[in-house]
């Protein structure tokens, strides 16, 4: 029997073959050649510390970064610098000006010092942008970004200082404060150009692409207007298909851009999708379920739970919001995290999100050792996690089917027949799986595990919450 080399890392297994299509939406919105890559985001990582990650990031076989917010913004607490206590994370996501370089994470010097190492080893860029808002206290927002706007009255839509009450009511929803931060008047010609100054700024400073927050309260053209709106352009303007008094948006045809549009009652996931990227929310909380339940009992990852072409979506097991505000996500443990982390990264489309959790911190410390600027904890250079980031790209083309065992505890992700991502999210468990890998022995670089398929039947033993993965290349 031929002998092979398997990098073991988690994916899905299961009883019956299920062939997944891919619906044909029209052009994705990603650019074809960063379809297949995987996103870090350091979450409250400094620019610097960015940089001086740049080889770890690359050698864990991540081909995008992405930033915490880098826009001048409030500064609370005296400047204090914890993740939550003195000093917050969400500050950042308070601009008070469209400029690059805050207090929390660098200068623009700094930023372009990142880029410039990130260029070194093939990374992008992308940048949290959050046109959306500004700061809680409005008295904060410097008089140039005023003035640049209109004045303060052209700031803020008519109801922008009104907390949104239904979620559900689009003209709620765009034109309210999301939060209680007043909501930005983001139809405005003069606050267009403005923004998109900054945005073409980071462009040059050597951004590659955009992470735009709170986009579903971002009207689109099919939405009510606020009173002092004349049409819901922004998106238009900020995707580069139209200028604003004669700027537009640079390099537009090689950027990675999504949009966080929470999925929920009466959200325009079609037509976002006809302007950015998306993020896949539902699928995010399905794949929770499963890890938490430790089954795949009840529980529907085959879908992608959301009408848009899967390639034009980016993919998590936790964003930072689940991680942060009421703590959904982080009652998993690093095992469990890894665990959902391959199963998105074998499956064949979405772009996956990994969500760099505080240095030090576990499901009993949520905030670790809670300083802004510092890397976050290891688990985003574990084994299972560069083994993972690897089968991806080895399995780039190759078509896409899940199995699950007869217990719903594996799953098995099978990239034609080259390829078998195996996760186990229950307790150690003896596993027999049908596959269409080729008869052989097999062992998995990661934990030197054995497994066996003979007569189209794979075997072997998995041991609880682990991902395997298994190679078959010519």
């Amino acid at each position: 029997m031929k002998r092979y080399n398997f990098w073991t890392l988690a994916l899905s297994v299961m009883a019956n073959l299920i062939a997944i299509p891919f619906p044909s939406w029209g052009q994705t919105a990603f650019p074809k050649e960063k379809q297949d890559g995987a996103i870090l985001h350091a979450f409250c990582w400094s620019f610097n510390t960015i940089r001086d990650n740049m080889k770890a990031i690359h050698d864990a076989g991540f081909t995008m970064v992405q930033t915490s917010p880098a826009n001048r913004c409030y500064v609370g607490e005296d400047g204090g610098m914890e993740i939550y206590g003195k000093g917050k994370w969400y500050y950042h996501y308070q601009p008070i000006e469209w400029t690059i370089g805050n207090y929390q994470l660098g200068s623009e010097e700094d930023f372009k010092a990142m880029t410039a190492e990130a260029r070194k080893y093939g990374i992008t860029v992308l940048v949290d942008v959050l046109p959306n808002h500004t700061a809680f206290d409005t008295t904060a927002v410097v008089p140039e970004f005023v003035a640049a706007v209109g004045g303060h009255d052209k700031l803020y839509h008519a109801n922008g200082l009104n907390p949104i009450k239904d979620y559900d009511d689009r003209f709620e929803c765009t034109t309210g404060g999301v939060g209680g931060l007043p909501d930005v008047n983001t139809e405005n010609p003069l606050f267009q150009y403005y923004f998109m100054t900054y945005v073409n700024r980071l462009i040059a400073d050597g951004a590659g692409g955009f992470r735009y927050d709170t986009a579903k309260h971002i009207g689109l053209p099919s939405d009510p207007l606020d009173e002092k709106s004349e049409k819901n352009d922004f998106w238009e303007v900020a995707t580069g298909r139209k200028p604003v008094n004669g700027l537009t948006l640079a390099n537009k045809d090689s950027l990675f851009i999504y949009g966080e549009v929470l999925q929920g009652k009466n959200v325009k996931e079609k037509e976002y999708s006809r302007y950015v990227g998306l993020t896949a929310s539902n699928y995010g909380g399905e794949i929770r379920k499963a890890l938490v339940q430790g089954s795949f009992k009840g529980v529907d990852i085959q879908s992608w739970h959301h009408p848009a072409n899967p390639r034009h979506l980016v993919t998590w097991v936790e964003s930072h919001d689940t991680y942060c505000n009421e703590g959904e996500s982080s009652g998993l443990t690093d095992a469990q995290v890894r665990c959902g982390w391959t199963i998105l990264v074998a499956r064949a489309a979405g772009v996956p999100l990994f969500l760099s959790r505080p240095a030090g911190s576990s499901p009993e410390n949520r905030w670790g050792n809670n300083r802004i600027g510092e890397r976050g904890n290891d688990n985003f250079f574990h084994p299972e996690v560069v083994a993972a980031n690897r089968f991806r790209q080895q399995m780039k083309g190759e078509p896409e089917h899940l199995r699950f065992s007869s217990d719903s505890t594996v799953v098995g992700i099978e990239r034609g027949r080259h390829g078998l991502a195996l996760v186990n999210v229950g307790e150690a468990t003896a596993v027999s799986l049908p596959t269409s890998l080729p008869d052989g022995k097999y062992t998995d670089v990661v934990h030197q595990q054995s497994f066996s398929v003979k007569g189209g039947k794979l075997e072997g033993r998995m041991e609880k919450q682990e991902s395997y993965l298994l190679y078959s290349l010519p």
